[in-house]
């Protein structure tokens, strides 16, 4: 009998213990672990305290000029709180350089209690922004010609295995393009083929291997830029493709991304007058919201390609652009050159929640996909003293040599 008296109370215990854990610990914890924990109402009440000025920061991702931190990234990030920062081959000369430039960046974010995306474009091929001392990965074309999924796979874990290495911790790849027109002068051989269900099957397992990896993959470029000749950094590809066309097509990998779980998708810079004869793909809400979010049901964060592009600048003007791609249903805008554009910005988005042309509600709905993906991935601004290189390069030439046969 005594001995049943002592197991009731253990499990009393237990149960206590269960209950009141979790709770000592959200009381205890600083607010950002306090989101750690997993809990959308420790989001939802962060988002409560954050000022309009730090939530309209987070939905701006920022590029800077230089190779070490600045008066004008420092700004952008202490005080405007924007919600990170991509990096390009001009900010990076070597390994030291480049760690020491994204510690800065984490140390100037000190004194905020979200950490920042620390974002590039690292594709393999002829677009890497990684050091040089480290080996290139193959384009994807090449990976595409393989055919092989396994080899997709490791290659998304290589990159996540180099990108984390440094400190970044979002990747705007895979391409999801199909190179569909030989005169496609942007994508080419950046896509994995011009079969839908090869860029499908490759595209996914890429984005397997980083998620895996602990890396934050952006599938792009939506809805599909592979059959555009027309370079969106320059000007405004046209494509005259109606629903039908790109249900069947362009967003067949788009469509296997979203199923299997993609977080991000960024936005391409192209009109399509026959679904949106008004604004680009980037600033449409038909595209956006009505195709993207409830066609296709993708819930996860929705990106702008860099705004300050030709295609958007030729035509608009960046502050107009940034506030039509918010009420269009984008979640993070990419101002990637043009520090003062970048102050204005935040500026134009600013006056357009006072003036309610954009509602509070729908920039708190945005922040809390990008407070839960920071969490989700366990964002921090932990300094990183070193970076293996020899290690990262013996992994990359195992991968070529396994797949590609390359001493």
């Amino acid at each position: 009998m005594k001995r049943r008296y002592l197991i009731v109370i253990a499990i009393i215990l237990l149960l206590a213990l269960g209950y009141f854990f979790p709770i000592i610990l959200t009381n205890i914890s600083p607010v950002w672990p306090d989101i750690q924990l997993g809990n959308d109402k420790a989001i939802a009440d962060k988002i409560k305290q954050m000022a309009l000025a730090e939530k309209i920061g987070q939905l701006v991702l920022v590029g800077m000029e230089g190779i070490a931190i600045n008066e004008d990234i420092t700004d952008l990030i202490v005080r405007q709180h924007v919600g990170g920062v991509i990096l390009y081959k001009k900010n990076i000369t070597n390994s030291t350089q480049l760690l020491d430039l994204l510690n800065s960046l984490k140390e100037a974010n000190a004194a905020n209690t979200i950490p920042l995306f620390l974002a590039v474009d690292e594709e393999g091929g002829r677009i890497s922004r990684l050091p040089d001392e480290l080996k290139n990965l193959p384009n994807n074309q090449t990976v595409g010609e393989v055919n092989n999924p396994t080899f997709a796979y490791e290659i998304g874990q290589v990159l996540a295995a180099e990108l984390k290495a440094y400190g970044f911790n979002l990747n705007f790849a895979p391409v999801l393009d199909i190179n569909s027109n030989p005169l496609n002068p942007v994508i080419g051989d950046r896509s994995y083929g011009s079969m839908p269900d090869t860029v499908s099957r490759l595209g996914l397992q890429s984005i397997k291997g980083m998620q895996e990896g602990g890396l934050i993959a952006v599938a792009k470029h939506f809805p599909g830029h592979g059959d555009t000749e027309v370079d969106s950094h320059v000007r405004l590809p046209v494509l005259n493709f109606d629903l039908s066309r790109l249900d069947e097509f362009e967003l067949v990998p788009f469509k296997t991304a979203i199923a299997g779980h993609v977080d991000a998708i960024m936005i391409a810079h192209i009109l399509l007058p026959k679904i949106d004869p008004q604004y680009p793909a980037s600033l449409s809400k038909k595209i956006i919201t009505d195709l993207l979010k409830e066609r296709l049901n993708f819930t996860g964060l929705v990106v702008t390609d860099d705004l300050t592009m030709g295609a958007i600048v030729e035509n608009y003007s960046l502050e107009d652009a940034a506030v039509q791609a918010l009420k269009a249903g984008s979640d993070l805008l990419l101002v990637c050159h043009d520090v003062q554009g970048q102050f204005k910005v935040l500026e134009a988005i600013k006056q357009a929640v006072v003036s309610g042309a954009i509602s509070e509600a729908q920039i708190d709905k945005s922040v809390f996909k990008i407070l839960k993906l920071k969490q989700k991935y366990n964002l921090n601004e932990q300094v990183i003293t070193s970076v293996d290189v020899a290690s990262l390069n013996e992994r990359i030439e195992f991968l070529l040599q396994t797949y590609l046969k390359q001493d």
